[in-house]
């Protein structure tokens, strides 16, 4: 693009890309986990014209932005990395946060991603001006693209309480994606508000460390023991010289899961009961003291939140160091925390594990489409996509771990992939067709959140009677309520009827017909 246009976007419009000949200059906004598959496999599809959008300094996203002690995946190793780059080094079956950020670089490097990325360049506005997108910066820089790709994922807006007093605690206080990694716990009273995954791992690492822990909990999570395993020299060697064996593997993980797991969440009552038993007895197990084991024993069924997989956080929470605080918290205070028993627990580091904002997605840049529509005011709380992928109204438009997106304990590489091929195809369609846009129609958006809604309820995400961050301002789970495979058969072959599919004519009549509206105002 000549340089003037990235100033001033009208001075040279662009002929639309699939009869021009040229190559689509395609945004990606975020060089996490998503946008580094993105990169992959567009240019494997022969789309090299990329443009990646990072508002910070490295590539990794929520692996990079994590980085406190205790940090593990609860996916397998080998079902948690990318097709095209198998990985036969992971030292464990599930991989801690810094071996997967590594890995994370390490795959941008070997295939060339980093040359596309611009750092610390955080996307402001995106406004659709048909048939292109006008992308502005932090910088004030504007820039048209043929498509746009958001590839923000799912958790990496901080959920920050609304406690009294937060600002007044005069000890050190952060949120634990925002870890302080030069802090030494040594002997400290630390206090972390929160149990959900986060919480375990860290409950579970620092225990032994500190002075005093104290754990502040709302609501009891049910934990299901994680079945950790280091892997030797002569396995990851076999998987080194048997390349077929790695993907054997990555097939098995999946396959187990989906018809163990996944089955429950989606109401197998059999598999629930088990996954039940399971948790009840790691809680017997591990917890000796029946006080503490009634406190730490949820009301709602196993599997209606994302179910926790840690072997430490039990024993740990039980030491004599540690105490599970279950009054609720009144304020915060310059020496700690206030709970409504009156009671000041005296702190000298306040970690919140209080989880993320689930409902932002590419939230706060703002997304303007057809008709001046925004996107986060349509959303309102309850945002939604066409298959988690697109938006009416927001012509070539794409989300990867969009709304509505199985996101539940399952791979999300695997999901980001696939949806990844759905968006290829869909740029297939449009080069074959001649098509300067297109957009799912209001009715199929309409027919496939009808039934998501409808299919949802007999999920254990409505009947096992929780509040989690899958649901939405409306108490709707807004995660796909069906079988990870009818998810893949779905992102393999897309049904263009879904679609608006739009030429240049329909550009030039919508153009004419808004011209005699103006002229008749």
């Amino acid at each position: 693009m000549p340089a003037d246009s990235a100033t001033n976007p009208e001075s040279t419009p662009l002929a639309p890309w699939t009869q021009s000949g040229r190559m689509p200059r395609i945004a990606i906004i975020g060089a996490g986990m998503s946008g580094i598959a993105a990169v992959v496999k567009l240019r494997r599809a022969g789309y090299n014209d990329l443009t990646v959008f990072e508002k910070t300094d490295r590539v990794g996203g929520t692996w990079r932005e994590n980085q406190y002690p205790g940090l593990s995946c609860d996916i397998p190793s080998y079902l948690y990395q990318f097709s095209f780059e198998k990985n036969p080094d992971w030292s464990h079956r599930f991989s801690h946060g810094p071996e997967i950020q590594r890995y994370m670089e390490s795959t941008a490097r070997k295939h060339g991603v980093l040359r596309d990325v611009r750092f610390n360049t955080r996307v402001e506005e995106l406004r659709y001006v048909a048939p292109v997108w006008e992308l502005t910066t932090n910088g004030g820089e504007t820039e048209i693209f043929d498509i746009v790709i958001s590839a923000t994922g799912v958790l990496h807006h901080p959920a920050i309480p609304d406690i009294p007093g937060l600002s007044d605690f005069e000890g050190e206080a952060f949120h634990t994606a925002r870890w302080n990694t030069q802090l030494d716990l040594q002997g400290k009273r630390v206090g972390i508000i929160g149990t959900g995954s986060t919480s375990a791992q860290i409950v579970g690492e620092i225990a032994d460390q500190v002075g005093k822990l104290s754990l502040f909990q709302r609501t009891a999570q049910w934990i299901h023991p994680l079945p950790q395993k280091a892997y030797g020299t002569y396995w990851k060697t076999l998987l080194r010289k048997v390349p077929a064996l790695n993907t054997a593997v990555y097939w098995g993980v999946a396959f187990s899961i989906e018809q163990s797991f996944v089955r429950a969440t989606l109401g197998n009552k059999l598999l629930l009961r088990y996954v039940d038993w399971a948790c009840r007895r790691n809680l017997r197990k591990n917890v000796p003291d029946p006080v503490l084991r009634e406190k730490l024993t949820p009301n709602y069924a196993a599997a209606c939140k994302r179910l926790i997989f840690c072997s430490t956080f039990y024993p740990a929470i039980s030491r004599d160091n540690a105490e599970l605080v279950t009054d609720g918290i009144e304020r915060i205070e310059s020496k700690g925390v206030r709970t409504r028993d009156g009671r000041l627990h005296e702190l000298d580091v306040l970690v919140l594990a209080t989880g993320f904002q689930a409902d932002r997605f590419i939230l706060p840049t703002r997304v303007i489409g057809e008709g001046g529509q925004e996107l986060g005011s349509q959303w309102e709380g309850s945002p939604r996509a066409h298959r988690a992928t697109s938006v009416p109204g927001f012509p070539n438009f794409w989300m990867l771990e969009g709304p509505t997106g199985p996101i539940g304990n399952i791979s999300l590489i695997m999901v980001t992939e696939h949806q990844i091929d759905y968006v290829i195809a869909c740029m297939e369609k449009m080069k074959r067709d001649g098509l300067v846009a297109m957009a799912p129609t209001e009715e199929a958006f309409r027919q496939y959140n009808t039934a998501m809604t409808e299919a949802v309820q007999r999920t254990v995400w409505v009947t096992g009677g929780c509040q989690s961050w899958y649901l939405d301002k409306d108490g709707i789970p807004n995660i796909y309520p069906w079988t990870p495979r009818q998810y893949r058969k779905e992102m393999r072959h897309p049904n263009f009827r879904e679609f608006r599919l739009i030429r240049s004519h329909d550009l030039t009549r919508s153009a004419e017909r808004s011209a005699s509206t103006t002229t008749s105002a």
